[in-house]
């Protein structure tokens, strides 16, 4: 066996999505990394060997996509892949190399697969990973990999635990912390198990199935139809198939692994041969593949600076040192998996977002704190991914990919600023917070409390201006638009789509003008008698503020509505909007009458959205992003040039769009204009598209039509504007672009020549920076 050592500013363990983005975020800073994966393949659960398919924010929260190192990934996947995405078990080498080739065109990152992190040398007093000592696989080398910061993305926390920190193992009980979600007592025993995946494939021919001997035979539907296991898709998954308690899941890996490959031949010969649901569907299919890799979902929660619980999350605390966001639910499976009595809670009720369960379990967008990625014991040990420092109930929300691919971000980016002022990593959060968040948010990220502020950023100190901005006048079920995403609630063959008023629903509506004196409903009344509705307007905090009764209504008032067919009805709320800052929402809220439907617009106006009430005074997101049909008097113009530079990247507590006039032709243009020379180095882009709905709603070959294809970035000198970048084809939606020979000017534009497929440029954010990405105004030519 060879040895050999490697030294390095930093050492990431694990190539799972968070310890991924960690070594990508540290690389990209400039520090030189260490990524050691014990896999061939990056991407950890979901990679080709698991295919369990990301999921984060989006998939209960509208424009809550996580962005940053994880959406470009995500983005080039879907532009390079063919296959669609179903639920789990779908994924091909695409995604494999997708990231691979990522990692592998990185400058600073020294890449590591087939690489198992086996144990570490401490410092003699103890507080400190000197090295991680692991075997690559199929080398036979023994490589010790030195660092100043170790981050622990191993998942089980493996380094963690070798270096003696103390970490949780299962539930916490209710007493603890008092969290909802809590067990009122707690286990170690309590913990979400390990899961395989299948894939099959259609022949065309009857393709029988005789399951082996060892396999699990079922012969009870209700294990499948009234215990949270139905097997909805012919195409494969399941999230189910599911295994820990009484194994463990990490001592009890392969024997879960044995268990598990059990069950999947006998679920798949009870969909072939005995259920009366899929034996049809599944006449002409095949098994094509059988995951040997279980997913793992919980093991070791290591102690950090701060334990994060389900009570931050649901009183959304405003972490200083956040670094991440969260809101996926809050979704805690039954301990025992396949040999419990059912899969997860939620299942039994059919998933109905109305039951008390789901209600409660309706959580985010959250705050996650840098300290909770800190490990308590260890001076210069962070973590990333689901060894971090969480709660059990909490673990339930935070533990899905995208979630924790936004947290290795955050780790790799706070590591990298340590090490740039020579500070521990544990005084970060006091000392360096706000650098770390302006760093993120320039590569990309969100983050709910921070907006940029980011003092070399030249275009805070320009004015702005714009070809056009697109006005609103509303939307019917005749309005067509550039859907984002798989989930268009339209098509040719029913043009007429409603909803009926069983709960209250809102309408979100921005403002863009100094009145709004007319609204117009487009309902239809199917009972044979007049109905009375309850419309009210109010202001809102956010895009996803769900309160019912967030604030004091604007306008409150009833539409009588004879028995009718999709016919509009008008209030006059008459608002004097004047004092309202443009972008920003307020809501249409039709209370509910059974009796009564609301047309669902044929398109989707950026950023204006609807939600439903769910319980007294709670309402979520309906359907991950549809417009309700309305008009507006007079016209609004919410997506004003000024929005380019607000310091937000989204539709958050406004549109933060500038969007250009559809009727108008390209080219469409986007201006900072500054009252002295400045000297440019960089200019960086925010394209419209990919935030509105999760990953799982997008096509093959897929490009966002709202992101900007054909571009420019010119510079105004001497009396002309002169061409310094030009770009053809892109679908990305963050762009970064060295201006090649350093300019000095007055002005710069961005010059839209054509999206990939919408009538409207639309840019969320544009940035300057000079040559050292300092301020640089003030020179002579």
């Amino acid at each position: 066996m060879t040895t050999r050592t490697i030294s390095a500013d930093i050492v990431v363990c694990g190539g799972g999505l968070a310890g991924f983005c960690a070594a990508i975020a540290a690389a990209r800073a400039g520090r030189s990394t260490v990524l050691l994966h014990d896999r061939p393949v990056l991407g950890g659960n979901s990679s080709s060997e698991v295919r369990v398919t990301p999921h984060g924010s989006a998939a209960f929260h509208y424009y809550a996509r996580e962005t940053g190192i994880v959406s470009e990934a995500l983005i080039e996947e879907r532009y390079r892949n063919h296959e669609e995405i179903f639920e789990n078990g779908w994924t091909n080498s695409v995604w494999d190399l997708t990231l691979y080739d990522m990692a592998r065109r990185c400058p600073n990152l020294d890449l590591w697969l087939n690489t198992s992190c086996r144990s570490v040398r401490m410092s003699d007093d103890g507080r400190s990973v000197e090295a991680v000592i692991a075997y690559v696989n199929n080398a036979e080398i023994e490589l010790t990999a030195e660092a100043q910061i170790v981050i622990d993305a191993t998942g089980d926390g493996v380094i963690a635990a070798a270096a003696g920190c103390s970490f949780r193992y299962g539930s916490e009980g209710r007493s603890e912390f008092g969290e909802l979600h809590a067990p009122e007592v707690g286990s170690r025993d309590d913990v979400m198990g390990n899961s395989v995946h299948f894939k099959t494939k259609d022949t065309g021919v009857d393709a029988p199935f005789t399951a082996p001997d060892w396999a699990i035979h079922h012969q009870d539907a209700d294990f499948f139809y009234k215990q949270g296991r139905k097997p909805k898709d012919e195409r494969g998954g399941f999230w189910w198939i599911e295994m820990a308690k009484p194994y463990d899941p990490i001592d009890d890996a392969e024997a879960i692994r044995h268990e598990l490959t059990a069950h999947v031949l006998g679920i798949w010969d009870w969909m072939k041969n005995r259920d009366p649901v899929m034996m049809e569907k599944t006449r002409t299919r095949a098994l094509d593949w059988i995951g040997q890799v279980p997913g793992k979902r919980e093991s070791r929660r290591v102690e950090g600076l701060y334990l994060m619980t389900e009570n931050d999350i649901q009183q959304k605390v405003a972490f200083d040192d956040e670094i991440a966001f969260g809101g996926w639910f809050l979704d805690l499976h039954t301990p025992g998996g396949l040999l419990a009595e059912h899969s997860e809670a939620n299942t039994k009720e059919n998933y109905s977002p109305y039951t008390e369960r789901a209600v409660a379990n309706y959580v985010g967008p959250y705050a996650i704190p840098l300290r909770s990625c800190i490990a308590r014991d260890v001076d210069n040990l962070m973590l990333a991914g689901r060894d971090m420092s969480l709660s059990h109930a909490a673990f339930g929300s935070v533990r899905v990919m995208e979630t924790l691919a936004l947290v290795g971000q955050g780790v790799g980016t706070a590591a990298a600023v340590a090490l740039e002022h020579g500070i521990a990593i544990r005084d970060v959060p006091a000392r360096a917070t706000a650098e770390v968040k302006q760093r993120l948010l320039r590569d990309g990220c969100f983050l709910l409390h921070t907006r940029n502020e980011d003092p070399a950023d030249l275009a805070r100190s320009a004015s702005v201006d714009a070809s056009s901005n697109a006005p609103v006048h509303g939307a019917g079920p005749e309005s067509r638009g550039a859907h984002e995403g798989l989930s268009i609630w339209w098509d040719q063959h029913n043009p007429i789509i409603t909803e009926r008023l069983d709960a209250t629903r809102g309408q979100l509506i921005a403002v863009g003008a100094d009145s709004i004196d007319a609204i117009e409903l487009l309902l239809t009344n199917d009972s044979a008698q007049r109905e009375r509705v309850r419309v009210v307007i109010r202001q809102v905090e956010h895009i996803w503020d769900y309160r019912l009764d967030a604030a004091a209504p604007l306008f409150e008032t009833e539409i009588v509505v004879d028995p009718c067919e999709h016919r509009w009805h008008r209030v006059e709320p008459r608002i004097d909007t004047s004092a309202i800052a443009r972008g920003s929402y307020l809501r249409v809220d039709l209370y509910r009458n059974p009796a009564l439907l609301w047309h669902v617009a044929g398109r989707i106006e950026p950023g204006l959205v609807s939600m439903f009430e769910v319980a007294s005074g709670r309402m979520r997101t309906y359907k991950q992003g549809v417009t309700m049909s309305f008009r507006i008097d007079p016209e609004q113009h919410p997506y004003p040039a000024a929005n380019a530079t607000n310091g937000w990247s989204r539709p958050y507590r406004g549109t933060n769009l500038w969007r250009s006039n559809p009727a108008l032709p390209f080219d469409q243009w986007l201006r900072l204009t500054w009252d002295r020379p400045t000297r440019i180095g960089s200019v960086e882009l925010t394209f419209a598209g990919n935030l509105l709905r999760e990953y799982h709603a997008y096509a093959p070959f897929y490009r966002d039509p709202q992101t900007v294809r054909d571009y420019s970035i010119q510079v105004h000198i001497d009396g002309d504007w002169r061409e310094v970048v030009s770009i053809r084809d892109n679908y990305q939606r963050h762009r970064v672009h060295p201006i090649p020979d350093t300019v000095v000017t007055t002005a710069l534009r961005v010059v839209v020549r054509a999206t990939n497929g919408d009538p409207s440029a639309a840019i969320y954010e544009m940035r300057c920076y000079g040559p050292d990405g300092s301020t640089n105004q003030g020179e002579r030519r």
